[in-house]
């Protein structure tokens, strides 16, 4: 069960108490539902959180955790949920079978990155207008816009550039610019250098991509909120204080471990991963690694709804750092002696989804996903 997935029930809930007489509120149009990311809350044992409750109860005239009450009844039971408790004022607290964890493994790493954002996202809201955007100028507005025109469709929203015909509304992107020093090609000879903000956006790029190549630009234009300063690096930095170098590295361990898999002989599959000694789906790592999986889908859509590219790179990172920690404690290859095992099938299976989202992510933001580092 996807974070989306439990979001349509807690919905139909809402819905059921409302048409029996137990709530009498506006069914929400959206809810949000999320899993919890490292360092909150949850006790370590929720899986999904949910504060629709809160958000009903003043409509209701009761306390939020007599209508978390009303709706944790009809949540409990449900395929895929293990338990349901209300902690706190209010919140719903979903602690999900083994199986549907399992399930939501399978559906990330056996999908298409494509078609698996798309059964995720299709909540049966309201469509979102088709958009058309405009780089305000400049080398950083240029990036995001290119790199929007990716996310927004992933996200759910009908976007296409400017040039596109029929569009009903058009937005200009206008991050905070970042100075670039360019030096043009019948002055070079000279030795003069002129100021990126006289510059045209593609003159910006060359120099940067000449300094810090295009992933590395891509990753330090993109990765600040928009209005945000961006630091530029003098030279690209290949070590784990960097960013982008952690998810692509991530991501390619996520491929030696799949190839080094088929060299012993077997091959991931979603499935318990509670088996044997030194792992489980009560480990920490595990959950965290589970967590930024479940939570992807979200965030793309928030990044398309929020126009903020940055929410998919930090996103990125959560995954790397969350899978390489995991790693670490719960190989997904036999250690010596070991023979492959389920356990070692379905941890190869977790690490594959989260290669999964880390590539899909990368391909958003146009950066490369090399298998090999």
């Amino acid at each position: 069960m996807t974070p989306a997935e439990l979001s349509r029930a807690v919905q139909r809930a809402v819905r059921g108490a409302v048409a029996d007489g137990e709530l009498s509120v506006t069914v929400p149009e959206r809810v949000v539902v999320r899993a919890p990311m490292p360092g909150e809350g949850g006790g370590g044992e929720t899986d999904l959180a949910c504060d629709v409750a809160l958000r009903i109860a003043k409509e209701a005239g009761r306390p939020p955790r007599e209508v978390a009450e009303v709706l944790r009844r009809r949540l409990v039971g449900l395929p895929g949920v293990g338990g349901v408790e209300i902690a706190g004022a209010g919140f719903l607290n979903v602690v999900l079978t083994r199986a549907a964890r399992a399930e939501l493994v399978g559906k990330v790493r056996g999908q298409g990155q494509g078609e698996w954002l798309g059964s995720v996202l299709a909540t049966g809201g309201t469509a979102v207008a088709p958009v058309a955007l405009r780089a305000a100028g400049g080398v950083r507005a240029a990036v995001v816009v290119e790199a929007l025109e990716r996310i927004l469709p992933a996200g759910g929203v009908a976007g296409r550039s400017e040039d596109g015909a029929g569009e009903p509304r058009a937005e200009v992107i206008r991050p905070r610019p970042v100075p670039v020093e360019v030096r043009h090609e019948r002055e070079r000879h000279e030795g003069h250098q002129e100021r990126g903000a006289v510059s045209s956006a593609s003159q910006e790029w060359r120099t940067l991509t000449a300094r810090l190549g295009p992933d590395e630009a891509r990753w330090v234009l993109l990765r600040a909120a928009r209005h945000d300063a961006v630091r530029l690096p003098v030279r690209p930095v290949q070590r784990e204080s960097n960013g982008r170098f952690r998810v692509q590295y991530a991501y390619a361990r996520t491929c030696a471990m799949t190839r080094n898999a088929r060299e012993l002989g077997f091959a991931g599959e979603p499935g318990d991963v509670g088996a044997g000694a030194g792992g489980g789906w009560e480990v920490r790592e595990v959950r965290e690694v589970w967590a930024a999986i479940a939570e992807y889908p979200g965030v793309v859509e928030a990044a398309a709804r929020h126009r903020a590219p940055d929410r998919v790179a930090r996103h990125l990172e959560v995954t790397a750092d969350a899978w390489l920690r995991c790693h670490d404690v719960c190989p997904p290859l036999p250690v010596g002696e070991e023979k492959p095992s389920a356990v070692h099938r379905a941890r190869l299976a977790l690490a594959e989804a989260a290669g999964t989202v880390l590539a899909h992510g990368l391909h958003l933001l146009g950066i490369s996903t090399p298998e090999r580092l």
